[in-house]
């Protein structure tokens, strides 16, 4: 099987695994690394983003284990998944959408389809969210959970369901209309993509995203590599643009207090100086929500992860030895 590099330190290289996961209607892929033998660590990914945003921390945990002696930490299986519709994993049918219970439910199919259990997961923004309410309603298969640059849901009041409602439909059309509904197979609507005119270079690409995140230019490479089909004459995007509509609904504040209440597992928060201001700024309240709960956090913006995978595999190793 082929694999990925990815740099540890700039000096060394580790080898990650493609890994694919077929559920009932798509199918998943991702990265691996470590002892397939081993406590898994399901890494989850956020909004837009992709498996590769984890290949960072990866190569901290080769290297950190290296400079420890640390064996406990290489030893572990670390799954980094690319979320349907993201990455080099496939699309939603033509006839669904990306409601956020639905990868909630995505996540429920992977763990019968794989019957794993006591699982460690590290989830960042989006993925953290997802892996919230997972774990509050099957506390059962979740060992412990890393949340980074992440804590609780996106909420509306109660008296702008209407509108929410509207504003989702609406943007649903919209998306439609504008590109016809990518066919599930990447390569059908990459070549749509390239039926109308949507091809750029790489550069273009890292730079695009760059003007709308705090990642640096190698990360964004990491990211955009993954997000990009290659064609004749340059790229398109794998992305699903259906992941851009707006959500026809959201939690009350009261619905996602009670959810975070009943997540019993032990939770670490990881989170950037410079990160996510509702992150912070929501923390006493929302953390006193959570049984199990404790924070650290670290120089750096929303994909702390990414500028400090060395500080970050360090407290995870700690904390996980708590378990």
């Amino acid at each position: 099987m082929s694999g990925v590099t990815a740099g540890a330190n700039n000096n060394e290289l580790l080898m990650l695994k493609p890994i694919t996961f077929q559920l009932p209607h798509f199918t998943l892929r991702g990265l691996s690394f470590g002892n397939p033998k081993g406590k898994v660590v399901l890494c989850l990914h956020g909004w837009l983003d992709n498996a590769a945003s984890f290949m960072p921390f990866l190569a901290a945990v080769n290297s950190t284990s290296k400079q420890l002696n640390n064996n406990d930490l290489v030893n572990k299986y670390y799954i980094c998944l690319d979320w349907v519709g993201h990455g080099l994993s496939e699309h939603r049918g033509d006839d669904a959408h990306y409601h956020f219970l639905d990868y909630v439910y995505d996540l429920l199919q992977l763990f019968e389809l794989t019957q794993w259990k006591n699982v460690h997961i590290l989830a960042h923004s989006m993925g953290g969210m997802i892996a919230s309410a997972f774990a509050a309603t099957f506390p059962e298969k979740v060992n412990s959970l890393t949340l980074i640059d992440t804590l609780g849901f996106i909420t509306a009041n109660a008296e702008d369901t209407t509108t929410q409602l509207k504003k989702g439909l609406l943007s649903r059309l919209k998306v439609n209309s504008a590109h016809k509904l990518k066919a599930k197979s990447i390569e059908d609507g990459a070549e749509k993509s390239v039926n109308s005119n949507n091809v750029f270079s790489l550069e273009t690409a890292i730079r695009a995203r760059m003007q709308v995140s705090d990642l640096s230019f190698e990360n964004t490479k990491l990211l955009i590599e993954r997000s990009l089909l290659p064609v004749n004459e340059g790229f398109v995007w794998r992305t699903d643009k259906r992941l851009r509509t707006v959500s026809p609904y959201r939690y009350t504040l009261a619905q996602a207090t009670q959810l975070l209440s009943d997540i019993q597992v032990p939770v670490l928060l990881v989170y950037g100086s410079q990160g996510l201001k509702q992150v912070s700024g929501g923390m006493v309240a929302l953390s006193e929500s959570i049984s199990h709960f404790k924070s650290e956090v670290l120089s750096g913006g929303h994909h702390v992860h990414m500028e400090q995978p060395d500080m970050l595999t360090k407290l995870l190793s700690s904390f996980w030895r708590e378990q």
